[in-house]
């Protein structure tokens, strides 16, 4: 029996977004500030679905891609423009433009994003970040708080480094092994 309904939930759902596939192709396009809302607080991503903003749960299987999630996302690879909450990605987490929350998997990015929150992984990168990074590659351009790594480096950073590699390029000592500290970014008039 749960075989059955496990069969008919995946079938209505590959439905409903091939109908939904087939009426955005038909449909002229809108713009940007009139994006289509889901209307269920889960929303089932097969394939990137730019224009949808998801409030809620969104699942990836195997890839989505949409323009906002606020809540959970779940899955293999997910990526958006604007994220805020918990995003749980085996392969990879990816906020283009503003991250606001926790990413777990191992290829994390918030590479042209702003990032306030937490990156939990093998590899993780932020254009500018205020938290923390953990894992084993740590990368920012501009960045206050924490990297926990095997490798971590900023070009300009306001808190600590641990790790086997710590590079903070604008600090004193721009290379230090085990712990680095930096605490000239706040000077910085750009910051």
């Amino acid at each position: 029996m749960k075989k059955i309904l496990v069969g008919f939930c995946v079938a209505v759902s590959c439905a409903a977004a091939m109908a939904q596939e087939a009426g955005t192709e038909a449909a002229a396009p809108q713009p940007a500030s009139q994006l289509e809302q889901p209307a269920w607080p889960v929303w089932l991503a097969f394939n990137s679905t730019k224009d949808i903003d998801v409030a809620g749960l969104r699942i990836t299987f195997p890839y989505g891609e949409c323009e906002s999630v606020t809540g959970f996302d779940l899955g293999f690879f997910g990526r958006c423009r604007y994220f805020e909450g918990f995003q749980l990605n085996l392969l990879r987490n990816d906020a283009k433009d503003s991250l606001a929350g926790v990413q777990v998997g191992f290829y994390n990015s918030a590479g042209r994003a702003d990032m306030m929150g937490v990156q939990v992984g093998l590899w993780n990168e932020a254009r500018s970040f205020k938290g923390m990074q953990l894992g084993l590659i740590n990368l920012t351009d501009t960045g206050s708080g924490l990297q926990i790594g095997l490798v971590n480096r900023a070009e300009a950073f306001y808190g600590f480094q641990g790790g086997l590699v710590n590079v903070i390029r604008e600090n004193d000592f721009a290379f230090l092994p085990l712990l680095n500290v930096g605490f000239d970014l706040w000077t910085d008039p750009k910051f």
